[in-house]
Formats: structure tokens, C-alpha cells, sequence
């Protein structure tokens, strides 16, 4: 539970509701890790019971390397012409290695094993292991790492694809034509609104009446948060204005300080969703996502969003839904600042158009009906039988 990463938050809720379903059971094969740094042991090993789940850890033999940092600069020189032994060793170096979980899950009675993201020791171990029980919910990225061959046969071993949006499916059938003949589902993630009060949080954290746009998950260069902060401040200071940019999440590259920048740190479910509710908007700077979760939680309570051009998920995300606006520039993102505060109308607009979309596509009961079908397609047919998709 103390684990907020997109792909382990959407791994774990995806198994309650899975295992809340009747008929349906769920069991996790899982590290001891806490932190994705690290992937050092941080819990017992054993089997516990989370919200209705048996979630079964195992210790890594082995956590990130410490030439990790050499390994991934071998590697990603040439990513098509890395050679197998370049890219085995920096999988294994970004660890964690964790054979006695891959084996557990073989040796289960699980007809089906979902297994992701691609880019992990487990993850490329387990498929070659797991074969056509395997279902990749790959959470791919268009990055140099997804060229190197070792993941041709990861890509190669599955049954099946659950892919988290279209422009994932799109990307995985670019890079790796042979999937398109696999069972595949777009699937999403469903999202449920949760308690929190505007004005409570606004007097909790003394953020006052003026309005705040709110960055929200890991404060991560990578994620384009320093970015942000630095498009933010010149934008500020151009206008001359109260807005405020509040950061929220894990603090992993803290962004630079600026007037009117606040970084809050993590916080929990009621303040998370208060200051949803209250933000003029959210803005997500990330260039790398498969689906961003924060852009359905802000939809789901009618806040619009800002997301970074850069990313085709988060910019498919908001032309299907109407919710968004996107950058691409510093002058873009001005623009679109300025329209976002001055006009209430389109907030409202962007907002309920947002919000209309989740409910059509991302409440639990759908989605999970929807993967329901799926899996149960995949497990009747035989997985790795090719020849259907379901979206």
C-alpha cells in the first residue's frame, strides 16, 4: 500500500478488483523491494493478504547493480547494434533479480500470469519462462531501451497483450510487428474519485484563495518536473499574477525554487484529492507515459489538464477525451497557462468534457468487466492461439 509508482499502483488495483470479482481469485509474485532505486529487500518474505489479494514476496538475489550506470551506458550507445551479452547485462544490472518469484508463478496453478512492466529482469525472464500463460501489460514507452533485441523475445514469448492506451498498442505493433497478430486488449484503468475537500486542504496546507496549478506523482527530471518549474517561473514572472505551482509526490530530483513554487511532498488520499478538486488545473510535464493515472483521478472530479506535447499517450488522452491542452514549447505553454486561468468557461468546458470521458471508459465496473472478458477469452481459446483482439 505505501507503494505509489504509476505501474505498481496500476498492477495492484487492477488484482483487488480482479480478485473482488465473483468467481475470480488473484495472487501476486512480487520482490521484498519498496523502493524502485534500489529493489532492496524492504518487507519480510512470505505471504500476506492485501485487500483480498495473497500477495506471495520473495528476496532478490541481487538489487540495482552497482554498474548499473556503466551498463546502461554500454548498452544505450547503440541500442539496435547492442550486442546480446551488452543487453542481458544491463537487464540484470537494472535489476532486481528475482528468480524464486518468476519460478513461483510457474510452478502456480494461475492459468494466466500477468506480467509487466517489459523492461524488468522479472518481466524479461518471466515470459521466456511463463510462455503462452503469459500476458505482458508491457507499459512500453517510446524510449531508447525498448530497441535493444533482448526485447524482441520478450516482446516475442507472451500469449497475450493488455496494452494501457492506444498510442501504447500503436508503438508495441511499430516496433514489434509479429505482436499484431496476438490476442491484445487496450484496457486503461478504472478510477473512482475519493474523499477530499477543496477548502480543507486550502486552510490545512495555507495555500490561501489564490488559484494553484498542481504537478502531481514523482518530482522526477525525467519526468520533465525541472522543466516545469522553469517554464513555470518565467510564465510568472511575465504576468506578474498569484498563481501558484504545487508539487506533490515522492521528491526524487527536487524541482528549483522560484516564487510562487511550493513543493508539498508526498501527501495522502484526502489532501491528494482536495487539491485536485481545487486546481485551476493539472499539468503533467511527463514526455514517457503509457497512461497517466493523475490525468483520469483530475478528470473524474471536472479539472481540466496540461500535458507536454512530447507525449503521444497524454495528448491521445486529451483529443479523445476534449479534457486537455497540450505544449510543446515555452511559448506554447504560456499560452495555454494564460487561456487556462482567464477563462473560467473553458475550464469548465475542458473539465466536464474530462470528466464525461472517464465515465464512459475508466469507472471500475467497465474496465474490469472488459479485462474480465478478456482473460477469459484468451484462457478458453488457448493463450498464444493468435488471431483476435478486444478493445
Amino acid at each position: 500500500l505505501e507503494v505509489h509508482g504509476g505501474a505498481e499502483h496500476a498492477a495492484r488495483l487492477l488484482a483487488e478488483h480482479v480478485a473482488a470479482r465473483p468467481g475470480w481469485s488473484a495472487e501476486v509474485f512480487t520482490t521484498c523491494a519498496q523502493d524502485a532505486a534500489t529493489w532492496e529487500d524492504a518487507y519480510a518474505p512470505g505471504t500476506v493478504a492485501i485487500n483480498g489479494v495473497a500477495v506471495h514476496r520473495f528476496r532478490s538475489r541481487a538489487g540495482r547493480g552497482a554498474d548499473f550506470a556503466a551498463a546502461r551506458t554500454a548498452a544505450l550507445r547503440d541500442p539496435l547494434g547492442a550486442s546480446s551479452a551488452v543487453a542481458a547485462r544491463y537487464v540484470e544490472q537494472l535489476g532486481p533479480v528475482c528468480p524464486d518469484a518468476v519460478d513461483a508463478a510457474e510452478a502456480s496453478t494461475c492459468p494466466i500470469v500477468a506480467v509487466g512492466p517489459y523492461l524488468y529482469h522479472p518481466t524479461v525472464t518471466g515470459v521466456a519462462k511463463l510462455g503462452s500463460r503469459a500476458v505482458l501489460h508491457a507499459a512500453a514507452h517510446d524510449e531508447p531501451d525498448i530497441r535493444l533485441p533482448i526485447y524482441c523475445e520478450t516482446f516475442a514469448a507472451p500469449g497475450a497483450f493488455v496494452h494501457w492506451s492506444d498510442a501504447e498498442q500503436r508503438l508495441v505493433s511499430s516496433l514489434f510487428p509479429a505482436t499484431i497478430t496476438a490476442p491484445q486488449l487496450v484496457l486503461g484503468l478504472g478510477t473512482e474519485a475519493g474523499e477530499g475537500d477543496a477548502a480543507t486542504v486550502r486552510r490545512a496546507l495555507d495555500i490561501g484563495d489564490d488559484p494553484y496549478v498542481l504537478c502531481l506523482g514523482r518530482t522526477l527530471d525525467a519526468k520533465g518536473t525541472t522543466m516545469l518549474a522553469r517554464f513555470f517561473a518565467a510564465s510568472r514572472a511575465r504576468r506578474r499574477d498569484p498563481l501558484e505551482l504545487l508539487f506533490a509526490g515522492e521528491i526524487v530530483d527536487r524541482p528549483p525554487d522560484a516564487p510562487g513554487i511550493r513543493v508539498l511532498g508526498p501527501v495522502d488520499e484526502a489532501t491528494k484529492w482536495g487539491l485536485l478538486r481545487g486546481a485551476t488545473a493539472l499539468v503533467s510535464p511527463s514526455p514517457v507515459e503509457s497512461l497517466s493515472i493523475v490525468l483520469l483521478e483530475s478528470w473524474s472530479v471536472g479539472t481540466p489538464v496540461l500535458v507536454n506535447g512530447a507525449c503521444r499517450v497524454t495528448v491521445d488522452q486529451c483529443m479523445r477525451s476534449g479534457g486537455g491542452m497540450w505544449f510543446d514549447s515555452f511559448g506554447a505553454f504560456d499560452v495555454a497557462l494564460d487561456r487556462m486561468v482567464g477563462r473560467s468557461e473553458l475550464r469548465q468546458r475542458l473539465g466536464a468534457a474530462g470528466r464525461a470521458f472517464v465515465e464512459r471508459h475508466y469507472t471500475w465496473p467497465v474496465v474490469v468487466d472488459r479485462y474480465a472478458r478478456f482473460l477469459e477469452r484468451v484462457a478458453s481459446t488457448g493463450a498464444g492461439q493468435r488471431g483476435f483482439r478486444h478493445t
